[in-house]
């Protein structure tokens, strides 16, 4: 075999464990733990109540504060896991698991690609990646969190500044995925930046 097919070979092995890497973490992101966690308890489909949402701060509108704290751990975590799974075949590999993830949570193909809005799995990916980052993101929004008391502000907040801080850093092309992701959890947001626009968004704490 000479250089030519070894290199070709090489490239579609590569292409091959990259897509790999994104299904895996496709799977493990699309488990719907708020859902899951809620019926066990007898709380009934999460997505009945609230924002319709199954991420952690609509399973906290059960009033059952283990159920979200439970939900936003495995949400995080399942990032985690896929990137730290598929870091073993490299950092490529590792960063497609890290968006898989993400993709997976925020539109799961068992509930018609309408999951969460993505933020404990981003965090999730970025302990696995860079947990340094984890950490900075973690203080930015709680010190957002304290001075506006808006859960959805800190949070668009830190991922803004978490891209920035890895590229800052060198590490660009995690700051490209979590870029990438920011744009995302933008998006997924949408409606709770138009209410932080209007003054409607609701304060962690407040009673509705």
């Amino acid at each position: 075999m000479n250089n030519a097919n070894l290199q070709t070979t090489s490239w579609e092995a590569h292409i091959f464990l990259i897509i790999a890497a994104l299904a895996l973490g496709y799977l493990l992101g699309s488990i719907p733990f708020g859902l899951l966690l809620t019926k066990m308890a007898g709380l009934g489909d999460v997505r009945s109540i609230g924002s319709g949402n199954i991420g952690a701060t609509n399973v906290l509108r059960t009033g059952n504060k283990k159920l979200a704290a439970g939900t936003l751990i495995c949400d995080m975590l399942k990032g985690t896991v896929a990137v730290l799974l598929a870091s073993y075949y490299g950092a490529d590999a590792a960063l497609a698991a890290g968006l898989g993830a993400f993709i997976g949570h925020t539109f799961p193909v068992w509930l018609g690609f309408k999951g969460g809005k993505g933020v404990a799995t981003y965090l999730g990916v970025l302990i696995a990646l860079a947990w340094q980052v984890a950490l900075i993101f973690a203080g930015v929004w709680l010190l957002i969190a304290v001075l506006t008391r808006y859960s959805s502000l800190s949070a668009l907040v830190a991922c803004i500044i978490a891209p920035i801080a890895l590229y800052l850093q060198g590490n660009n092309h995690t700051a490209l995925l979590m870029a990438v992701l920011t744009i995302l959890i933008f998006i997924k947001h949408h409606t709770n930046i138009t209410r932080l626009m209007d003054g409607s968004e609701s304060k962690i704490g407040a009673k509705k």
